[in-house]
């Protein structure tokens, strides 16, 4: 027979401890409020979860060659596809994104390596204030800017657009990346005889960069689903796009366009490209987590 030391309880002790340490009002609390957060994320998620899948419904059927190949239909045309409109898109936010990116990274380092008092708080605040301003508002100065000067629609009316909105992000993203770095590092950098703009250039950026494209890609992400701004900007075209100074198509504005036509293959263009528009988006977005988890500094 197997012998009980006093100090080896039994199992019959330990499951009656355990029972004990489960029915302690502090431990039921617990259980409970978890079991309410993980009901409310739940709940949170439902929306998401339920458009995504209704638009993989809705547009999976029209995943072909054709789709991704085939010209924007007319209104009685069957069949088509959304190839030059995927091009567009691309075209669009590539513009927006070599405007947006240079002024915005600079503007995040003066703000956190060289800007003192009152100037940083301002600059801060007015880009603050430029996030939360309308996009259509964005684009109707887009078109005062671009088209009216130029006398036509185009891509690059639509970048512009589109930068101006991807900038307060970029700018917030990289100012908050920077500030990220210890402040250890830029001492270390400075006591082995590197200059300001050395520590900076060599030093801080180096650290903050995957955190920084983290804050492009929800830049470039956001941009690619806007309307408004591209309806005065790009306007809308079934053709292929010939060159930046031409009205090109984009996915944001033909499902706009082909949302609410009472043509049935022009519905089911529409919804394909909802569906081609919410993978780059989602792509966009691992991509940010995954470079975020690269980041050398994370608190």
């Amino acid at each position: 027979m197997t012998s009980i030391t006093p100090n080896q309880p039994s199992d019959h002790s330990a499951a009656e401890g355990m029972d004990r340490s489960y029915s302690r009002p502090q431990t039921v609390m617990n259980v409970t409020w978890t079991a309410i957060a993980f009901t409310l994320l739940g709940i949170a998620l439902l929306p998401l979860l339920l458009v995504l899948s209704y638009v993989t419904v809705k547009g999976i059927g029209r995943f072909n060659l054709e789709l991704f190949t085939g010209q924007i239909p007319a209104a009685l045309q069957e069949g088509g596809g959304i190839g030059s409109a995927i091009v567009g898109t691309l075209i669009t936010v590539a513009l927006s994104t070599l405007i947006s990116v240079p002024f915005g990274i600079l503007a995040a380092i003066y703000l956190s390596e060289f800007s003192h008092g009152q100037i940083a708080e301002w600059i801060r605040f007015a880009t603050n204030v430029l996030s939360g301003v309308p996009s259509i508002i964005v684009g109707i100065f887009a078109y005062g800017v671009i088209v009216v000067t130029t006398g036509k629609f185009s891509a690059l009316a639509g970048g512009f657009a589109l930068a101006i909105l991807m900038l307060p992000l970029i700018v917030r993203s990289t100012d908050e990346a920077l500030q990220l770095v210890p402040q250890e590092v830029r001492w270390a950098s400075s006591g082995v005889g590197a200059s300001k703009y050395q520590t900076v250039l060599q030093v801080v950026l180096p650290a903050a960069l995957p955190t920084i494209l983290t804050g492009v890609t929800l830049a470039i992400a956001r941009a690619a689903g806007e309307t408004a701004p591209l309806i005065f900007t790009t306007l809308f075209s079934q053709f292929w796009s010939r060159g930046l100074f031409d009205p090109t198509p984009t996915l944001a504005v033909l499902i706009y366009n082909f949302a609410t036509v009472p043509f049935q293959n022009q519905q089911d263009i529409a919804w394909a490209a909802s569906l081609v528009l919410v993978l780059f988006v989602l792509a966009t977005s691992i991509l940010a987590h995954w470079a975020t988890r690269k980041s050398l500094y994370n608190r």
